[in-house]
């Protein structure tokens, strides 16, 4: 099969890693011919995933397309798949996603728990709901890895708020963020991951570590799947699924976002899992059976992000350190340029004790640094 990925950053690389053990014919598409995924493809084509003619010409090549970011040109996809090529996820649920005022109400209408919200077209539409603050204010689209996303706690912030169509969202009290990944194939049958507890970076509102399987008891973890695979059944999409939901300190379970793609949440699922959530969208691709993800051991997983004040070329510090740990595996993206808060890396440590997995959790992240 010939298979096309929109997106040739780091998740596009470790899909065509796992690519390779398939009988696929992979393409890429992605405007940098530096990134990640550009030299692991078997064709690679310059262009931008959200210009209409470079979607539609570029997916015409193909009998498949997945994305790596929901940034792409959707009407390009309505018209690719009308054509005859099958989209994962499909266009129409790409379409509810990307834009988290579609996602918000699509929430609504199943119904599944998510904090209420209200929109606002601009800035002066949050001077009419004082009474929500603290609110979490979210731009409709374009927000990615913690940009687009600003917490307002009084009207004095308004300012910091977004002057385009966003969601104001009810903040919640929030006791642990965890993550579901599920996949389905073209018949509608799903497979589930555990789920895995997030930490994030409050300097970059972006995931810094996280734990697999996380800790929750076992009506929690009842309602975590629950609420994940009816979010991912009401899509009526192939493909696979990672549902971002809050816990708080009632232990309710609220659903924060979805990503119709591979996640950063399942990167510990390369080593950790008996099939990986990259090796599974490849069998949801090509109609293979769905994999086992059955966990084998417990897994840290540490995001390597570019550090304050570093800007240009790329240089690890600590990299050999945490190379002589014999239960850590590195995955660095190829980016020769780091920035701050840009994702350059992650880490994933297995083990069978969780004080371990916390200990070198924390020992990586002090210790593995992205400078320049």
């Amino acid at each position: 099969m010939k298979a096309g990925i929109l997106g040739g950053g780091q998740l596009g690389k470790m899909l065509l890693q796992a690519a390779a053990n398939y009988p696929v014919e992979t393409f890429v598409m992605e405007k940098d011919p530096d990134c990640p995924a550009g030299h692991l493809c078997h064709h690679f084509f310059k262009g931008d995933i959200t210009n209409y003619d470079d979607v539609y010409n570029f997916g015409k090549q193909v009998a498949a397309l997945t994305i790596e970011i929901e940034s792409v040109n959707v009407e390009a996809l309505f018209r690719l798949e009308q054509e005859g090529v099958t989209i994962y996820p499909t266009p129409a649920a790409l379409a509810t996603i990307k834009n988290k005022i579609l996602q918000k109400q699509f929430y609504a209408s199943i119904p599944v728990p998510s904090p209420s919200f209200v929109t606002t077209e601009n800035r002066n539409d949050l001077l009419g709901h004082v009474g929500l603050l603290p609110a979490v204010h979210k731009i409709a689209l374009g927000g990615y890895d913690g940009r687009g996303v600003v917490i307002l706690k009084n009207e004095n912030q308004f300012e910091l708020g977004f002057d385009a169509p966003s969601i104001l969202e009810t903040l919640v009290e929030i006791k642990k963020e965890i993550a579901v990944i599920v996949a389905v194939n073209q018949a509608g049958d799903s497979a589930i991951y555990a789920p895995a507890e997030m930490i994030f970076n409050q300097d970059f509102n972006l995931l810094q570590y996280q734990l697999s399987p996380a800790s929750l008891g076992e009506k929690v973890l009842w309602k975590a799947e629950a609420i994940a695979l009816t979010v991912v059944k009401h899509l009526k999409s192939p493909g696979i699924f990672a549902v971002e939901m809050f816990v708080d300190f009632q232990d309710n379970v609220w659903v924060n976002e979805t990503a119709p793609r591979v996640h950063n949440s399942g990167h510990h699922t390369i080593e950790a899992n008996y099939c990986s959530q990259f090796d599974m969208l490849w069998r949801v691709i090509l109609g293979y059976p769905l994999g086992n993800t059955q966990a084998i051991l417990p897994a840290a997983m540490i995001n390597l992000i570019g550090e304050e004040g570093y800007f240009g070329n790329v240089q690890y510090e600590g990299l050999e350190e945490i190379l002589r740990i014999d239960n850590a595996f590195v995955h660095l993206y190829g980016k020769k340029q780091t920035r701050p808060g840009r994702k350059m890396g992650h880490v994933t440590v297995v083990s069978s004790s969780t004080q371990d997995l916390s200990y070198k959790a924390n020992m990586i992240a002090r210790t593995l640094k992205s400078k320049s």
